[in-house]
């Protein structure tokens, strides 16, 4: 049983999420103790190594060999790594229409209008926005049950 109590504990993320800030903050990689200067030295050297190999392990990091061990630098901004969270949770789905559909029925009259003006430039082709229009079947958004008109 952990002595921490539920009040105690963080949110479930928190931790990667300062450790990113805390890189994205820098000019150039990090070893793990300067991570862990960077956020004040509340977190042990250890902690923040485990932090930094499993946000390798995820992709968010890329590691380079630096003396005995690694530094490390975020592969993306924030808004990449938000994306990229957002498309590996929808690879996960079976029913990708239904997903998307759901997605686009909570979303804020402003996210909509930004949505909206992003798809409309991706049908231009690849200079219409960053990325380029989406390719082959199924590619594109499909309307779906709670689906916006």
């Amino acid at each position: 049983m952990s002595e921490a109590s539920p009040v105690q504990r963080r949110p479930s993320g928190e931790l990667e999420a300062s450790v990113l800030a805390a890189l994205w903050a820098a000019e150039g990689p990090l070893s793990p103790a300067e991570v862990q200067s960077a956020l004040g030295g509340r977190l042990a050297r250890t902690t923040v190594t485990t932090i930094l190999t499993r946000l390798h392990d995820k992709g968010a990091v890329s590691r380079s060999r630096a003396g005995r061990g690694f530094a490390y630098s975020p592969i993306q901004d924030s808004a990449g790594l938000t994306a990229r969270r957002m498309r590996s949770e929808l690879d996960k789905q079976d029913d990708r229409g239904t997903a998307l559909a759901r997605f686009v029925s909570q979303l804020t009259s402003e996210d909509e209008q930004i949505l909206r003006s992003l798809l409309e430039g991706a049908e231009g082709g690849p200079e219409g926005a960053e990325g380029g229009a989406p390719e082959g079947p199924g590619a594109g958004p499909q309307p779906g049950p709670g689906a916006r008109p």
